[in-house]
């Protein structure tokens, strides 16, 4: 059957629908899944936000988002009919009878209700309560909350406990943004459905794997819930733990929900804990200081507006993580992330290991490992690094390192490549989980986390300068000298 003719009737209920989520992503990815017609022609969009004012804010929120975001004229008829989705309410979310009022815009009957908290989690218990409270919800009623899903394992299941009195299940979306992104569900095909690589994919014949994670951004007005996080609660912990487990765990029996996160629960649970007695050796925790991004001169850390100029928050992480099982073993895997590095790139290279003999060395001394790249952003796709014959009639066989580049873009020319929030927003509404984090996988890597975090404590651990428009301090690249190995950019 069609999946467009099987699109359930919802009523989204986003709150806080005008704060900067909804107006970057989310109001522009429900646009352009109503031009996709990938919304029931019933579905409604209900905003709740503390400013007064009638549907007019939400409309013109949606206007001024389209404006600045979207990357092609806007479709005036796809326009009139997204518009006419749009419902607001002023709502005090701290007084549970005001959530009365929702009962005034959705149809339990006949709409399934998905509530989006767009807020900080420390509101989400007190918007359960007063959801609870005003009888709007059924069984089928369901939530997406967005990280940080906590500061620690004890404030995780705080939250994951309160949100339970309420919504329980596949009730629960737990998002992580980097799980809609194509390329890392592209990890499942690439893996999966191709026996070069799935009989390739182990200790004996990948060297290691690096994962980076690059910003260039630097706090943006984010200065206090930064400053409390860090960039291991705020990146390491989810996206770049969420990528590792797409490609480390094994094979999952299918691609139900369950399925594969029993997979990665199993992965996550295989990682070595990083204590007292290895930190030193196995991370690297920085803090940029004045420096200039693309020839633009940029503040220190401490010196962002509302700083505190006695911060120690880390706003780099490198680390290698090693996994105990049998696929892994030996095989070291590099994580890093940062703000104010040179560019903006989300990658993974996975290092094959290099030949044992050299029968082309008359022309080449050493030949490269191969390498599989696999670009998350900018310019997602895939690249495989090899060796290949120089074309010529010289009496010398002559190789040289090429690359094969599949570029989504350019593979898939006029193909819409779907925002990760287009595709889990779908997912939320159709009530597909696979592409949610479970609160077992949450709560592992806050286990991991934890030990990392309360064995820099110990240590008195204190992040290491480095330049804004640098790739990190210099402890990051002699963390893989000290292996023979070298970051690849």
């Amino acid at each position: 059957m069609n999946k467009k003719q099987t699109l359930q009737a919802c009523d989204l209920i986003i709150f806080g629908a005008l704060g900067d989520l909804s107006t970057r992503k989310l109001l522009l990815c429900l646009y352009q899944l109503d031009k996709a017609k990938l919304l029931n022609a019933e579905t409604k969009i209900t905003g709740i936000d503390r400013f007064e004012g009638g549907v007019e804010l939400l409309v013109q929120a949606a206007q001024t988002c389209l404006d600045k975001y979207l990357n092609e004229p806007i479709d005036s008829s796809v326009w009139a009919r997204f518009s006419a989705r749009l419902n607001y309410l002023a709502l005090d979310l701290m007084q549970l009878s005001s959530y009365q009022q929702l009962n005034q815009v959705i149809d339990k009957d006949n709409r399934v209700m998905i509530n989006y908290f767009s807020v900080p989690p420390s509101l989400f218990k007190v918007i359960c309560q007063g959801l609870q409270a005003s009888g709007s919800l059924t069984p089928d009623s369901r939530m997406v909350m967005e990280k940080p899903i906590g500061y620690d394992l004890a404030s995780s299941k705080e939250i994951n406990d309160a949100v339970a009195e309420v919504f329980i299940g596949n009730q629960v979306c737990r998002i992580d943004h980097y799980l809609g992104k194509e390329t890392v569900l592209n990890l499942l095909a690439l893996r999966f459905a191709n026996s070069i690589f799935l009989n390739n994919w182990d200790h004996s014949a990948i060297d290691h794997v690096q994962i980076t994670v690059a910003e260039e951004i630097g706090i943006e007005g984010r200065w206090g819930y930064f400053d409390d996080s860090g960039q291991t609660r705020d990146m390491l912990q989810n996206h770049l733990l969420q990528i590792l487990t797409f490609i480390a765990m094994e094979p999952p029996v299918s691609l139900d929900a369950k399925n594969i996160h029993y997979e990665k629960i199993k992965l996550l649970k295989d990682l070595r804990l990083i204590t007292a007695d290895n930190v030193a050796e196995k991370t690297v925790r920085g803090q940029y200081v004045a420096g200039k991004i693309k020839e633009l001169e940029v503040p220190a850390y401490t010196d962002e507006v509302g700083a505190n100029t006695k911060s120690n928050t880390e706003t780099f992480v490198a680390l290698r993580v090693d996994i105990d099982n049998w696929r892994w073993a030996g095989v070291p895997f590099y994580l890093r992330t940062g703000k104010r590095l040179p560019a903006k790139q989300s990658e993974i290279i996975i290092q094959f290991k290099p030949l044992p003999h050299n029968i082309f060395s008359d022309s080449l001394a050493e030949l490269p490992a191969n390498k599989l790249i696999i670009r998350l952003q900018p310019n997602e796709g895939i690249e495989m690094v090899m060796m290949n014959k120089v074309p010529g009639i010289d009496e010398q066989l002559t190789v040289q390192e090429t690359q094969l580049d599949l570029s989504f873009s350019e593979t898939f020319k006029g193909s819409h490549l779907v925002d990760a929030y287009e595709r889990l927003l779908l997912e939320a509404m159709q009530g597909n989980s696979t592409l949610f984090i479970s609160r077992e996988e949450i709560e592992q890597a806050w286990c991991w986390v934890d030990s990392m975090q309360t064995a820099w404590q110990a240590k008195g651990d204190v992040p290491q300068s480095y330049e804004a428009g640098s790739w990190g301090p210099d402890a990051a690249s002699e963390l893989l000298k000290r292996d023979g190995r070298y970051w690849y950019s």
